[in-house]
């Protein structure tokens, strides 16, 4: 059997065994090298795991998440939700409408599916289960939104793939996530409003509308922090890492002194808190790093791909086939397992048929979106079936409804490359 084969077999087997992707990726890369190089070649251990994070931008990754608990924290998703709802005002489907609102504009400043699930269901499930709206469908609603954190910028995943994929520009790849993931929280919206129109959900004459200057006033924090840090970015005062420094910062500043709601001893908890959840994103990639030197070596990604090219001619085909593959690894996986696991793979296919890279890694982010609260492991559904104490399998019949809604945003992107590549390049970014 070829040392390719084992390597794959061993971490299929060690994934079915349960055990934690980090350590089946680090551990079936030893057996790729013992079969097909050296047992002296484990020497390389060290070098590779140290490689693997010893890049600068990913920085920037404990640090966005770091900055997405103090907002958490910070009081901010209730702000949001009473401007929000000051906005939209009582009507059918209004609450509905709010959450997936308030899920985009807590997205562009964690960067994380979850983090901005939680922020959400913390808030909004009380809400919505008075109003009327069933608690199922309430929590997938959520974790559906929440999961365009991973397209409007800053996003966690986008960084990751930045750093997979030489030559991409991080700075396009956050322009060219922006209206995508407006397209699909878009998306979403149309069947929430449609469903609480036909259940009648919410009366609206049992609704309260805030005042709208009051609330505007102290959502501004909230508000000012997406524009803080795409502005910074697009103006060249600080980079992506740097924007990363700059969030925390500000996070801080506005827990502190503005909503006051954030104390020195929860500053110190989240910082723990931060280093625990970095800690183990850091130790996937670290330990991808020994599978991804053993398949590069001995050319197990170079023949999975030669594979998948020669399934078919049609680059359009391949597309969906590829599309498809990677919305059941998202079902499965977390968005770094699978760019680590499957971009060796995907990048001479995308290559090949000279896909645009910040359009396909845009279309992978969507897809993986999908995969996040979509049944049977739904990451941003585990949180807020949760909050909402309801089963997950509860869940899955609103989920195939929001799937079925974002998967047509996904189709518009892909149909419409212009949708995302549009605001990149009028701003004059390398795409």
């Amino acid at each position: 059997m070829s040392p390719d084969l084992w390597m794959l077999l061993a971490f299929a087997g060690l994934l079915i065994a349960g055990v934690p992707v980090a350590f089946s990726l680090g551990l079936s890369g030893a057996v790729g090298i013992v079969a097909g190089l050296s047992p002296s070649m484990l020497a390389t251990l060290g070098t590779n795991t140290y490689n693997s994070v010893a890049k600068y931008p990913l920085i920037a990754i404990p640090l966005f998440i770091l900055t997405g608990l103090i907002f958490e924290r910070a009081g901010v998703a209730a702000r949001l939700v009473r401007f929000a709802q000051a906005l939209i005002g009582p009507r059918h489907g209004g609450l509905a409408l709010v959450a997936v609102l308030v899920c985009m504009i807590m997205g562009g400043m964690s960067g994380s599916g979850p983090a901005d699930a939680a922020a959400v269901a913390m808030v909004m499930l009380p809400s919505m289960t008075r109003a009327g709206y069933p608690r199922p469908f309430s929590a997938t609603l959520i974790a559906a939104s929440a999961s365009t954190a991973i397209l409007i910028p800053p996003s966690v995943a986008l960084i990751l793939y930045s750093i997979v994929v030489p030559g991409v520009d991080l700075r396009a790849l956050f322009a060219a996530g922006l209206f995508p993931g407006m397209l699909a929280g878009a998306a979403l919206l149309v069947p929430a409003w449609w469903l609480a129109r036909r259940y009648r959900w919410e009366a609206p004459e049992d609704a309260e509308r805030p005042p709208l200057g009051e609330s505007f006033r102290q959502a501004i924090p909230a508000l000012f922090a997406p524009v803080l840090i795409l502005g910074g970015l697009r103006s060249g005062l600080f980079t992506p890492t740097e924007a990363a420094v700059v969030a925390v910062t500000y996070g801080v500043v506005v827990g502190l002194w503005l909503t006051r709601e954030l104390g020195w001893r929860d500053l110190w908890e989240l910082f723990g808190e931060a280093a625990v959840i970095s800690g183990v994103v850091m130790l996937i990639i670290a330990l991808a790093g020994i599978f991804a030197w053993a398949g590069t070596t001995l050319g197990t990604f170079r023949h999975l791909a030669e594979w998948v090219i020669g399934l078919s001619d049609n680059g359009t085909l391949l597309l969906v086939l590829i599309m498809l593959a990677v919305l059941v690894a998202g079902m499965l996986f977390d968005a770094i397992s699978i760019y680590l696991i499957l971009m060796p793979i995907l990048i001479p296919v995308m290559q090949h048929f000279d896909w645009n890279p910040v359009w396909f890694g845009i279309l992978l982010a969507m897809n993986i979106a999908i995969g996040q609260f979509t049944p049977p492991v739904a990451v941003n559904l585990m949180v807020t079936t949760e909050v909402a104490r309801v089963r997950l399998e509860q869940t899955v019949g609103w989920a195939m409804v929001f799937v079925v809604a974002m998967a047509s945003a996904l189709a518009l992107v892909a149909i419409f490359p212009g949708i995302a590549l549009w605001l990149p390049e009028v701003l004059g970014y390398n795409v």
